[in-house]
């Protein structure tokens, strides 16, 4: 029989035989004893070994067991990377639905041996640069049976870190086939050593923290040239003019955390909104004189982000300088987009990170709560999209809940699973106003939909079943039985795509629209903006009876309906009086003129690709353009070129902080001139679109998108510290950044970004990494925030330990030989294998260990 027997239909081969189907028990023994091993040969295995696809790796599942249960069993398991071809004569592999495939026994499986597992060699499309990029919890199934996870397929959490990782994933060790996704592919490993020389590059040393040091950078601060501090041991006495005193609550709880709160025998703190004094809008001016505090601004906004810089700078002893701050943000659109429809984070979570986002003067949370994957917040008469779409677990018909995919596994309860009651949603929305953030609910669509399709077929076969008249059954129908489209979403789904053409789709969203609308309105918030995705997926309507029908009508082709489904939704949340928003490659689709005047784009086009001219076109027609850069501002990336540390590294092979803090968001081409492309290789820019005279991009936002993140930890991890200097680059221009000059070209030969520039930047990095080691860090440990411990640079020389970190104040350990861990003294003598680690801030957490080779 042919070796390759990969299906790329839902059904296989099944396996026959004098067995009958194993007992729930046996099944249960088989999960708990089955050894899973996955490992990644060669992401480079060159294009002959690939062919006829552009790329590939090649990796290796193996299976052993004890014993092998009755035939009627099948082994299921996500896999992100497309498979293109399974070696096996004993297993059947087939694709399921999005990431999920299925292994299933043939007629060739002899069963078990001991000590000969089976072993499949796997070829898959593009790479795999992690030990963490495949997918755990793989799981056993049988009709009639409950589903159980395979044990050795679960993620453990290291008790010296708190990091999950992987047992059944082989480690990386060989970096010449592993590092790099291609033969072209000059990424190298960030070993101890390659690390220690980037930092000590940095500029990597302990230095004094400015007394004045406030978290963005001011637009201008001014010492009392005299000196001194103003003690606030006894407290403040707050009085406020011009705003209720309900919209500082927040930020006066934050100080008070900080050690200075009200009491009636207080420093003055005198608080009002000045509109006439010309202050920017989320501006402020903060003096701290000897007998007291003033904070000045225009609107309720600027007082709280006042307030903000005074809690951080409240020293140790509780006392602030004598200065005068006068601070206006670079950008009014200061955003964070964290993802929870892939996998779902709690409600705790995402106040948390409010908390935060209000301190280092965020103010836009861009909330993904549906996806292909999920749908996370209740929605009042559809309940499907919660009790099915909030849920993965193992249910092939998908009657009550989606089948597992990004490594789920088949338990629904299981955190990734879940969902923001109407109640908790508004706590949200609550929240996020008393900070002064405003909440902008996003739910993809047409593409990307699939949680929300396949609720709604499930409320129309609930009301059939209940005899309700067909006019209500398919009221909110996303979906077509009668459509025989064939395609492919870049998921690999291939039913994920609302039919735009159903009146029934128009009729779903404005129920949704309205139903937010109520949320934010109980939680004093009005939804004003409101993010469509506006992903869409080749082919969906190709072969739809009703798109038909819908082009006989308008004359609006298959092919125009992705615009034309944005215009038409464009319209409807108009009306409401709603923005819309959506990414900036399916807005393109719709025609500009056939739009509302006020429409929000996030642009994350490619810096080395369409990205600076697809974000210069819209903000020349007039539309709030917001940076969000994949290379820089997707924090679901990698934070170093390391096959131990999570993400997804298409955007980028490693996005630490500090290039957040580098990039220059007002002049997308010059990167070229500092940044090497994806592949590490020097790359080249023009600017065939400039932008026209005074026109400004609206903000920058970072986006934490969560399919390889599974739990609130992991999102501290993901998230911090990157967050703050996304925050600095926000809210502060840098006079090192390169000054946009409409139509210039750039290339690492360029030289716009001058010797001098190059000086001025690392100086404000040095500073912005020593004010995070030396207080900011510490701050988050407080707040009880898992940031992730920047990994150690060492070398060994002469037998001497030397040693750095990313954020120098963070203490950093040693160990020989696996013995005790040791506090690092530079030049340490050394004998041995010598492991290197950081701690944070507070000492209480372990970062992780790395070796010296």
């Amino acid at each position: 029989m042919p070796r390759r027997l990969i299906a790329l239909i839902a059904s296989t081969v099944l396996a026959t035989g004098a067995h009958a189907q194993p007992s729930q028990g046996e099944l249960d023994r088989f999960a708990a004893t089955l050894d899973v091993g996955y490992q990644v040969l060669d992401n480079r295995p060159g294009p002959a070994a690939c062919a006829p696809a552009l790329g590939c790796h090649l990796a290796e599942l193996t299976l052993a067991a004890p014993q092998t249960p009755a035939a009627g069993w099948s082994l299921y398991f996500s896999s992100v990377t497309p498979i293109l071809r399974a070696d096996s004569d004993a297993f059947a592999l087939s694709h399921v639905n999005g990431d999920l495939y299925r292994l299933t026994p043939t007629p060739a499986f002899a069963g078990f041996a001991a000590g000969r597992p089976v072993r499949i060699p796997l070829k898959l499309e593009g790479h795999q640069l992690s030990e963490l990029y495949p997918m755990p919890n793989y799981y056993v199934a049988a009709d009639g049976l409950a589903a159980r996870t395979i044990a050795s397929t679960r993620p453990m959490i290291d008790p010296e870190t708190g990091l999950e990782t992987l047992p059944f994933v082989a480690p990386f060790t060989d970096e010449a086939r592993l590092a790099g996704g291609s033969t072209a592919d000059a990424t190298v490993w960030a070993t101890a050593p390659r690390v220690y020389a980037a930092n000590a590059a940095a500029g990597a040393s302990l230095q004094p923290i400015p007394r004045a040091a406030v978290l963005p950078t001011p637009l201008r601060t001014r010492l009392d040239p005299r000196g001194g501090e103003l003690d606030l041991t006894r407290g403040v006495k707050v009085s406020i003019s011009g705003l209720p005193r309900a919209a500082l609550a927040a930020a006066l709880a934050s100080l008070a955390k900080a050690g200075v709160g009200e009491t009636a025998g207080g420093v003055p703190l005198r608080i009002r909104l000045a509109p006439g004094d010309k202050l920017a809008a989320g501006g402020y001016q903060l003096t701290i004189k000897a007998g007291g505090v003033a904070i000045v601004a225009s609107d309720p906004e600027g007082a709280a982000n006042g307030l903000a810089s005074l809690t951080q700078l409240v020293g140790a002893p509780r006392t602030a300088p004598l200065l005068t701050i006068d601070d206006a943000p670079r950008f009014d659109f200061r955003g964070l987009h964290i993802d929870v429809a892939r996998n779902f984070h709690s409600k705790a979570e995402i106040l948390a990170i409010l908390d935060q986002m209000a301190a280092y003067k965020l103010n836009r949370l861009h909330l993904h709560l549906a996806d292909d994957e999920g749908w996370r917040v209740e929605i009042a008469g559809l309940p499907e999209l919660t009790t099915i779409g909030a849920r993965r677990c193992h249910d092939p018909a998908e009657r009550t809940c989606l089948l597992p995919q990004l490594g789920s596994g088949p338990d629904p309860s299981t955190p990734v699973n879940g969902f923001y009651s109407r109640a908790d949603y508004v706590e949200i929305v609550r929240a996020a106003q008393a900070r002064h953030i405003q909440v902008i609910p996003s739910f993809d669509m047409p593409g990307h939909s699939r949680a929300a399709i396949k609720a709604m077929e499930a409320r129309a076969a609930r009301l059939r079943a209940e005899g309700a008249p067909e006019a209500e059954a398919g009221r909110y129908l996303l979906s077509e039985a009668a459509n025989a489209s064939v395609y492919s979403s870049i998921q690999h789904y291939s039913d994920n795509t609302i039919n735009v053409c159903l009146d029934s789709a128009y009729a779903f969203l404005g129920k949704v629209v309205d139903e937010m609308a109520a949320l934010h309105a109980a939680a004093g918030q009005p939804l004003t903006r409101y993010h469509i995705g506006a992903d869409e997926t080749p082919g969906a309507w190709s072969a739809s009876p009703a798109c038909a029908a819908y082009e006989a009508r308008t004359g609006v082709r298959p092919a125009e309906l992705g615009g034309h489904f944005i215009e038409k939704v464009s319209a409807l949340l108009a009306a409401r009086g709603v923005v819309v928003a959506g990414w900036s490659d399916g807005m393109s689709h719709a025609e500009p003129d056939r739009m509302p005047a006020k429409v929000h784009s996030n642009n994350w086009g490619a810096l080395a690709g369409e990205g600076p001219a697809s974000a210069h076109l819209q903000a020349n027609q007039g539309w709030e353009v917001v940076i969000s850069t994949p290379e820089v501002l997707y924090f679901d990336s990698p934070q170093a070129a390391d096959p131990k540390e999570r993400g997804y590294d298409w955007p980028s092979r490693a996005t630490d902080t500090r290039k957040v803090f580098d990039f220059m968001p007002e002049n997308l081409p010059a990167h070229a001139e500092l940044w090497p492309d994806l592949s590490g290789k020097p790359q080249a820019s023009k600017d065939d679109h400039p932008l026209e005279p005074g026109v400004r991009f609206s903000g920058l936002q970072g986006q934490l998108w969560s399919e390889t993140i599974r739990s609130d930890t992991q999102v501290d991890y993901m998230l911090y510290p990157r967050m703050l200097a996304l925050a600095e680059r926000a809210w502060h221009g840098a006079s090192w950044e390169t000054p946009y000059t409409p139509g210039k070209a750039y290339d690492p030969t360029t030289g716009a970004f001058t010797a001098e520039m190059r000086v001025r930047r690392d100086a404000d990095w040095r500073a912005f990494a020593n004010l995070l080691g030396g207080r900011e860090l510490a701050r988050l440990d407080a707040a009880g925030v898992a940031y992730r411990i920047p990994t150690v640079g060492a070398v060994v020389e002469n037998g001497r330990l030397r040693a750095n970190v990313e954020f120098p104040g963070l203490p950093i350990e040693y160990r020989v030989d696996g013995g005790a861990w040791r506090p690092y003294a530079p030049d340490a003598p050394v004998v041995g294998k010598v492991e290197v680690r950081a701690r944070s801030a507070d000492g209480k957490r372990a970062g992780r260990a790395v070796f010296i080779p």
